[in-house]
């Protein structure tokens, strides 16, 4: 039987346990970090100075002070000090600095990067996966330089945006 839980580490209560409020305070604490997660900022290394209790960041690559040997962990603020929690993969998190979403992927926080297979908006699939190259219109009589410049410009947004391989 294990002491904690198999992805954060929250304590679990045991049978005859002296003191479970303890355990059972630690677990809750340690939920109030990780679910529906809201950071201040990412990447930070050194802990801020006076933080408000609930305040959470990512913490950097480099961490130091209290933070130090914490990297890539998740730092929450309590009465009790600082707790920490080491990110699960696919694990999501708001930062409010950024407005953007950071994921922990591959061992490390992406800020702003989502992948997916397609984007649809109101069930209508409008962008998918990057289609093949298509080739700049040629030919044609004088009339069509217009049609074909403006083709072109069409043709060089679209391989900007990366829609479509140059």
């Amino acid at each position: 039987m294990t002491d904690t839980t198999p992805r954060f580490a929250f304590p679990l209560l045991q049978a005859g346990q002296a003191q479970k409020e303890m355990f059972h305070n630690e677990a809750i604490a340690g939920l109030d970090l990780v679910a529906q997660p809201g950071v201040v900022a990412a990447g930070v290394d050194t802990p801020p100075s006076a933080p408000e209790s609930g305040q959470s960041w990512i913490v950097g690559t480099a961490p130091t002070g209290d933070w130090t040997g914490q990297a890539h962990k998740l730092a929450g603020w309590s009465l009790g000090g600082w707790r920490f929690i080491a990110p699960v993969e696919g694990m999501a998190v708001w930062v409010i600095a950024d407005a953007l979403i950071a994921r922990f992927r591959d061992g490390g926080w992406m800020l702003g990067i989502e992948t997916a297979a397609s984007l649809n908006i109101a069930g209508d699939q409008v962008v998918s996966e990057r289609r093949p190259a298509i080739a700049d219109p040629t030919g044609g009589a004088v009339i069509d330089v217009e049609s074909r410049a403006a083709l072109g410009s069409v043709l060089a947004a679209l391989r900007a945006h990366g829609l479509i391989e140059s």
